[in-house]
């Protein structure tokens, strides 16, 4: 009984029970006593967690919680009042602190829902930003394949080129297995193979272009997926079971077809396409994707561009090398034209000079020869020969002065004349010849017509004795009637000429004449042929008029010269005719400038005028010139020198000889310098003789030269007796020879 008694009996079950809860209470305030302090260490750690009080007012709560179980293990044994007291605060406190975060958490859930919502949504974004961002990347590679398929397209202007590099490029970019270019031909029905990556099939191959996968490719800009098996996809022959890639074709447009010529190409063309066709590689399970698409929708337009500019490359290269082929046609024709006109006025020069040398002898002879004793029959005779020289004379001239209008060199001599002697010296002329024929000739000049002028009087009187011959010469009876007058500005304009366009002003005026007959009158349909050089009307052309065909035709060009007009009018055969000229005048700009002696422009006859004693030196190197120039002056009763050089020239002349006439065309010392010496040799100008220049040079600059260089006139060969009286008539009067004979 004893050892029974001394084994300690086991717990009882409320002990052992109140064993594990104090324990736990021990745990659990532990735990809620750690809690705090990791809540303290998160809320130290995360600067950017909105809700830090909640967190204060929870760790609070969790303190009290272990407060509370740690108060509690002094209450399972005896304890005191102030236990129980501590026990029940921590216990209240707790209830208080719990019920109000509770509360709180109500409010605060929500939000920290939203959060969680707003995380998701903000997650979604991020995917689809990736998203974004790959397809920017996506591009920004598509982009960059173009640059670089858009510069190696683009470096060339080769059309050939230009298509085979895009299926080249395209090829590489793509790592396709065949790419190829179908073209329209010049029908326009069919597709053409053109171009192939891999020149599996043979260019030249044909497809109809009513294809319906055809229409559905050129009736849209997108690249289209095509059926491998369509006739335009069967670029490569089947090899046993693979499976074919995937085709897609687009639309390349023809800009400017007319200039792309391979093979069958067409010329013309409006919305024409070339078909592009790609094939991914066989037996792949590769698939076009978007960015690829859009990539060959590029090029395409790429190529389209690259395509017009080489057509307007090869345009403007073929107006370029059209442009200078014309350019070195024109200029060989201008050269061949200026050697030409430089053979023609050389020519016309030498045979000027040579045409009047001789008939410097005929007239000159023919002229000694009619001084003698004749018998009418033998004064006939040599009346025609003097007829025929001074005609032959007269073609010379206007032969020269048609091709110096011809070539531009023609200038007029402006200067102040009487324009009223002018006419008066006219009607002197042709009085003679008009009385011979038994014709009245009138002439009129308007009250209003100035006195004096400024033109070219030269040629002003040799458009008016031009016109007034071919009326002498063309009528047999009845009279020529001459009128001149200020032409009014409502009469200036033509209608047969509307490139005449008269511009009236104070400072000029513009001369109208008219020289009416009463002659055989000419067809109207023969009028224009009348101003064309060696041509004249059929119904005049049978007679025998003397005329060259040259005499209208210089007058057109002289009037046109003097900013005119001229033309004719007649009512038909035998009703005569009227000739109308305009010509633009000056008006002197003081009254006593205008007052100028008038110089009668041809020679007028002095009677048996001679010049017993007067000494004269000839010098030309022509004999026969020589000797019919002293023949001349011999029979004027001058006491004449002879030499044929420069140089006897210098050595015989002296103050004696009272004139010297030279050929200034002499081979040895040219006769610009003879004249030269001869100032240098006679410094006195009373001393010095008189030096006129004996020539067959029309030209104006022989006639300036000779002035220039101190020469006291210019006399033109050939020259008869009448016409050496009166040169030395107005040498020895004046001085001077105002105009060149």
């Amino acid at each position: 009984m004893e050892s029974c008694n001394c084994i300690e009996p086991p717990w009882p079950a409320d002990e052992l029970l109140m064993k594990y809860q104090y324990i736990s209470d021990f745990f659990i305030a532990l735990a809620y006593f750690s809690i705090p302090l990791e809540l303290i260490y998160f809320v130290k750690k995360s600067a950017v967690f909105p809700y830090r009080w909640v967190l204060v007012q929870f760790g609070a709560f969790i303190v009290l919680c272990g407060a509370t179980h740690l108060i509690n293990l002094w209450t399972f044994g005896m304890h005191s009042r102030t236990v129980a007291v501590v026990m029940t605060t921590a216990k209240v406190l707790t209830a208080v602190v719990s019920c109000a975060t509770a509360l709180m958490l109500v409010h605060i859930i929500p939000d920290l829902l939203s959060v969680k919502t707003r995380e998701i949504f903000l997650k979604n974004k991020a995917a689809e930003l990736d998203r974004e961002m790959g397809l920017i990347r996506t591009q920004e590679e598509t982009g960059r394949h173009v640059r670089m398929l858009t510069h190696e397209i683009r470096s060339t202007l080769d059309r050939h080129t230009i298509l085979k590099t895009t299926l080249v490029e395209l090829g590489r970019t793509l790592a396709l297995e065949e790419c190829a270019l179908w073209m329209p031909t010049r029908t326009g029905l069919e597709l053409q193979l053109s171009y192939t990556l891999r020149h599996q099939n043979p260019v030249g191959f044909t497809v109809p272009i009513h294809l319906p996968v055809i229409n559905q490719v050129f009736s849209t800009n997108c690249a289209v997926k095509i059926s491998p098996n369509c006739p335009v996809a069967r670029l490569r022959p089947l090899a046993g079971k693979y499976m074919p890639g995937e085709v897609v074709a687009v639309r390349v447009p023809l800009l400017h077809l007319s200039n792309f010529h391979i093979n069958d190409w067409p010329e013309l063309s409006t919305k024409r396409y070339a078909l592009m066709v790609l094939m991914l590689p066989s037996d792949s399970a590769r698939q076009w994707h978007v960015h690829e698409l859009e990539l060959v929708e590029v090029v395409a337009d790429q190529v389209a561009v690259a395509l017009s500019h080489a057509a307007i490359l090869e345009e403007s290269m073929r107006a370029r090398d059209l442009l200078m082929e014309q350019n070195v046609a024109l200029d060989r024709a201008r050269r061949e034209a200026e050697t030409a006109i430089r053979a023609r006025n050389d020519f016309l020069a030498v045979m000027n000079h040579e045409m009047r040398t001789p008939m410097h002898a005929i007239i000159a002879l023919s002229s000694l020869l009619q001084e003698t004793e004749l018998t009418p029959e033998q004064r006939l005779m040599v009346e025609t020969i003097l007829k025929s020289g001074h005609l032959l004379a007269t073609l010379i001239n206007d032969v020269l002065d048609l091709s110096r209008l011809e070539d531009g060199s023609f200038q007029l001599d402006i200067r102040t004349f009487n324009l009223h002697a002018l006419f008066r010296e006219l009607l002197n002329l042709i009085k003679p010849i008009a009385s011979v024929k038994k014709l009245s000739v009138l002439l009129s000049l308007a009250p209003d017509l100035p006195e004096y002028a400024v033109g070219d009087e030269k040629r002003l009187m040799q458009t008016i004795l031009n016109v007034v011959g071919n009326a002498l010469k063309f009528s047999k009876e009845g009279s020529i009637s001459i009128t001149a007058f200020v032409a009014k500005s409502e009469s200036l304009r033509d209608p047969r000429a509307p490139e005449f366009f008269p511009v009236p002003s104070d400072n000029h005026f513009y001369l109208r004449v008219q020289v009416k007959d009463s002659g055989s009158g000419i067809n109207p349909q023969d009028i224009p042929k009348l101003f064309t050089k060696f041509a004249q009307s059929r119904s005049l052309a049978t007679r025998n008029s003397g005329s060259s065909g040259l005499g209208l035709a210089i007058c057109k060009r002289f009037v046109n010269l003097m900013e005119g007009n001229i033309w004719i009018e007649s009512e038909g055969l035998g009703k005569g005719c009227t000739a109308i000229f305009i010509v633009k005048l000056g008006i002197p700009e003081r009254v006593n400038e205008s007052k100028l002696p008038f110089v009668p422009m041809v020679p007028a006859i002095h009677g048996q005028t001679n010049f017993p004693g007067l000494k004269v030196l000839v010098m030309d190197d022509n004999g026969v010139s020589r000797t019919v120039t002293k023949g001349l002056l011999v029979q004027l009763g001058c006491d004449v020198t002879t030499v044929s050089s420069g140089d006897e020239c210098l050595l015989i002349v002296s103050q004696e000889h009272k004139v010297v006439f030279m050929d200034i065309s002499i081979p040895d010392i040219g006769g610009y310098e003879v004249v030269g010496h001869i100032r240098e040799k006679f410094t006195n100008h009373h001393e010095r003789p008189l030096i006129v220049a004996l020539t067959g040079n029309t030209d104006r600059v022989t006639k300036e030269n000779c002035l220039r260089l101190g020469m006291d006139g210019v006399i033109l060969k050939p020259v008869s007796v009448d016409k050496m009286r009166s040169v030395l008539s107005e040498l020895l009067e004046h001085q001077v020879l105002y105009e060149a004979q």
